[in-house]
């Protein structure tokens, strides 16, 4: 106990980062990209299923509220495009209860900018630039991996149509787990993430796309070409074998998206989870019109912690929770 004041990073540590800060700054700077900064608390937070937000008691000129402690900037950003900003990034610090680990702290660093007019194609590239960019090497072309078709090279299972009790069994060996009450999407998670997440980057960047529809989160949909299915239009980025950015073609429905809310916080009810409070001004943002584009997020630290060689994202960090 007598040293756990110290920095969880080595000073030198943090040096380096911010030369990283500099250069991601930089790389937006270039592409005439504006830097901004929104709240780190809001009246909404995530209610996505498989997200745990951090909320506190706050006393506001309303009086006494509930605010979110923001998982990402997301919403506070997409408010700013509805209202004319242009292409926009953020350096912003985000929270998420529970996970802790070798590529998880409670509170970290999201990279996250959007791109109005940019299709997704456009947006995996430049992420994929701008990858190479901080990490200061040539990564060469990436790979495009269908999420379908890793499950099949991998599992042999097709995701899309296996039945959940085969899913279940499967999930519950693979993982050593009871999952005798997991839901679709919970034994996907695990699969994925065990069985085919540790081989993706080894070689070259690998861009998953054509996630489950049901993965869309605020992502629009588009027909599997396969079979007519519908899947997310969204990609993952992998690095030796670190999930290091999520990009969707944004939605921009508000009907739609308020749909969402409300079947995410059913879900959370039929979970037994508490439910999350809806973001109602970013609704009323996509009412009054947010342009059509892409928008990804990409895990700072992870990153830097690639880029040093680091074996933990708490290395790269000033103060990991275990010591904030």
């Amino acid at each position: 106990m007598v040293d756990d004041w110290r920095p969880t990073a080595a000073l030198e540590t943090l040096r380096e980062r911010a030369r990283l800060l500099a250069r991601v700054r930089a790389f937006f700077a270039d592409r005439g990209v504006l830097e901004v900064e929104t709240p780190v608390l809001g009246h909404g937070g995530s209610t996505d299923v498989h997200l745990a937000s951090l909320s506190a008691e706050a006393t506001t000129p309303v009086g006494r509220q509930r605010l979110w402690l923001q998982t990402s900037p997301e919403f506070h950003m997409k408010r700013l495009l509805a209202a004319g900003s242009g292409p926009i990034f953020q350096l912003a610090r985000s929270f998420r209860d529970g996970e802790v680990g070798r590529r998880h702290n409670l509170e970290f660093t999201m990279l996250e900018w959007y791109r109005p007019g940019l299709d997704l194609d456009q947006l995996i590239e430049e992420t994929a630039t701008l990858v190479s960019t901080v990490l200061g090497r040539d990564l060469g072309q990436s790979r495009r991996r269908r999420y379908r078709e890793l499950f099949r090279e991998s599992l042999a299972i097709d995701p899309f149509t296996v039945p959940l009790e085969m899913l279940r069994r499967l999930a519950g060996q693979r993982g050593g787990l009871d999952m005798a009450n997991s839901d679709r999407e919970g034994c996907l998670d695990l699969l994925m993430s065990l069985e085919i997440e540790p081989y993706l980057g080894r070689a070259s960047l690998d861009v998953v796309v054509d996630y489950p529809a049901s993965q869309a989160a605020l992502a629009r949909h588009h027909r599997d070409p396969e079979d007519g299915a519908w899947v997310a239009s969204r990609f993952e980025l992998y690095l030796e074998g670190l999930e290091l950015a999520n990009g969707y073609d944004e939605l921009t429905d508000a009907e739609e998206q308020a749909a969402r809310f409300a079947a995410d916080n059913a879900a959370r009810r039929a979970a037994g989870l508490p439910e999350v409070d809806v973001d109602h001004r970013l609704l009323a943002a996509l009412v009054s019109g947010m342009p059509e584009g892409s928008g990804v997020a990409l895990g700072l630290d992870r990153l830097i912690q690639l880029a040093l060689g680091k074996q933990s994202v708490a290395e790269v960090m000033a103060f990991a929770t275990s010591r904030c």
